[in-house]
């Protein structure tokens, strides 16, 4: 069955040829062209995967982000025209799973929807096959359910934080590269993975922090990564325990 694709884009020129191409490719595109129909229609449509232009007629695409977010587990690459630095890093903290300044090629956006939709086949892959537990101290990952707790309190996190986390947990202590954790993630690697992997790390760091005082740490090594320490591990020369 096809992978069904949600086109929230406001150009009538770029959302045609958009949707020409995909379709052309084999996914189901639906287009719409404000962020009011995209919320209405979002249930009907039941989308695999969301292109979010930012300029939209009746609102922000960052505010759509995370109204999106809370309808729809589908993941979102925005695709817009402000490549300011901040835009791509508020639109992953918000919640997007990737980002692609217009104007764009279309392979290398097909490359990264391609490789979006396998993250995503993994997770739910993750969530419906029953396999061991990973467990760092009191932090405890189902996999069998796609779910993580410290204590016994429940931790959400973003599809991509959890794969970060179930990459770093299954090797506790050892000493994860950026580019490894990028390959892991998103199957790719671009000039761009370091730093998205920073900016993942971060909101996952906060999150295990606000969710408990028990929380196993999650270290930068400088120059060659991160790495979740076990209990007792101390900071060391060259290495920052957040």
């Amino acid at each position: 069955m096809s992978d069904t694709i949600l086109l929230v884009e406001d150009d009538p020129d770029t959302a045609r040829s958009l949707t020409k191409a995909l379709e052309s490719s084999g996914y189901r595109v639906t287009a719409v062209d404000t962020g009011a129909e995209a919320r209405s229609i979002i249930e009907h449509v039941r989308p695999d995967l969301i292109l979010l232009d930012l300029m939209l007629p009746d609102t922000d695409g960052l505010v759509l982000t995370t109204a999106l977010k809370n309808l729809t587990n589908a993941p979102i690459i925005i695709c817009s025209a402000r490549q300011e630095q901040v835009d791509r890093v508020l639109g992953l903290k918000l919640g997007a799973d990737d980002f692609d300044a217009k104007p764009f090629d279309l392979d290398e956006l097909e490359a990264r929807i391609e490789a979006v939709l396998r993250r995503a086949s993994r997770v739910r892959e993750v969530a419906s096959t029953p396999s061991d537990q990973i467990r760092v101290d009191d932090l405890m990952i189902s996999q069998s359910r796609g779910t993580v707790s410290i204590g016994g309190q429940q931790v959400h996190l973003t599809p991509t934080e959890y794969r970060l986390l179930v990459a770093l947990a299954s090797r506790p202590d050892e000493v994860l590269s950026r580019e490894t954790l990028g390959q892991i993630v998103w199957g790719y690697q671009d000039l761009g993975t370091g730093h998205l992997i920073d900016v993942h790390i971060g909101r996952l760091r906060l999150k295990l922090r606000s969710s408990s005082k028990s929380a196993p740490l999650i270290v930068t090594v400088r120059g060659k990564g991160y790495t979740i320490a076990s209990d007792g591990t101390e900071s060391s020369n060259g290495t920052d325990v957040a």
